[in-house]
């Protein structure tokens, strides 16, 4: 009997570990700082790396208090769940009009330069126009913080659809013209439903960035006593100081939604992609 041999490409693997300490590492301190209670936190780097002597799970319910958990979780939840749906459905239009037009028509072309090029402009630039604008409109609150993210995100999707519109055929519209079939119903019952993989990925990079968002709804909800959880968040860097261990619970407390949303998110993509091969 031969021997199996196998080769094994010892610089990609070591980069790999590397890449997964990054992730791990920052994830053990966070838990451990949770769980652990001021005083158990010292000052030597053995102390804050060792497991906690008690875990203190008193600091969640604490943190919970502090950010007023339930009704900012609850505004995040609101916020990112309407941005994600509104972009699905506007930008996968938009992305799907300029992407099939845009090979015909220049001036279709230049409308995806100009909404492409808006990946580019500082927030920086946009803040204060937009505070006296969303007030001016009066939704100097979760409305005008949804609208801003449909606007800034519709970059970025419209490259990712209108990018995705390349690997469809354009022979399955035009059968579904000769059947009679307008551009609308063949858009919602052969095209959206295609794009299956592609509206899990926007999801994901839309849902995770608007989750951990803190300057947009702080510039536009300043004041307005409606927060965010990140925005809540802020409240331990003054208020608590060096008392990390309830910061830390509440970032794994606003870990946990992403990473579930996250998990069901990559079955979607997993599946779409398989029926899409089998199709």
């Amino acid at each position: 009997m031969k021997k199996s041999t196998k080769k094994y490409n010892w610089p990609v693997t070591i980069l790999l570990l590397l890449g997964l300490s990054t992730i791990i590492f920052p994830l053990y301190m966070t838990v451990v700082i949770a769980f652990k209670s001021p005083s158990d936190m010292g000052t030597t780097l053995s102390s804050i790396l060792s497991l906690p002597k008690t875990w203190h799970f008193s600091n969640f319910v604490e943190a919970m208090k502090v950010t007023d958990f339930w009704h900012t979780i609850l505004n995040s939840i609101l916020i990112t769940g309407f941005t994600v749906i509104i972009c699905i459905l506007v930008h996968s239009m938009l992305g799907y009009a300029i992407g099939r037009m845009k090979a015909r028509h220049k001036w279709f072309n230049r409308a995806y330069l100009y909404i492409v090029l808006g990946m580019f402009v500082p927030f920086a630039i946009l803040m204060m126009p937009i505070v006296k604008q969303t007030a001016e409109l009066h939704i100097a609150n979760i409305v005008g913080v949804i609208v801003c993210y449909v606007v800034f995100y519709m970059p970025i999707n419209v490259m990712l659809y209108s990018g995705y519109l390349t690997n469809i055929p354009v022979a399955l519209e035009e059968a579904a013209k000769v059947d009679g079939g307008t551009t609308w119903s063949t858009y919602w019952t052969i095209i959206f439903p295609i794009m299956k993989p592609m509206h899990a990925t926007v999801a994901i990079l839309t849902a995770l960035a608007v989750w951990n968002d803190v300057m947009t709804p702080l510039v536009i909800m300043g004041g307005s006593g409606a927060n965010t959880l990140p925005l809540a968040q802020l409240t331990f860097q003054s208020q608590f100081g060096t008392n990390f261990n309830l910061a830390f619970a509440s970032y794994l407390l606003a870990l946990l939604p992403m990473l579930i949303f996250y998990i069901f998110a990559q079955k979607h993509i997993l599946n779409g992609v398989v029926n899409g091969a089998v199709k």
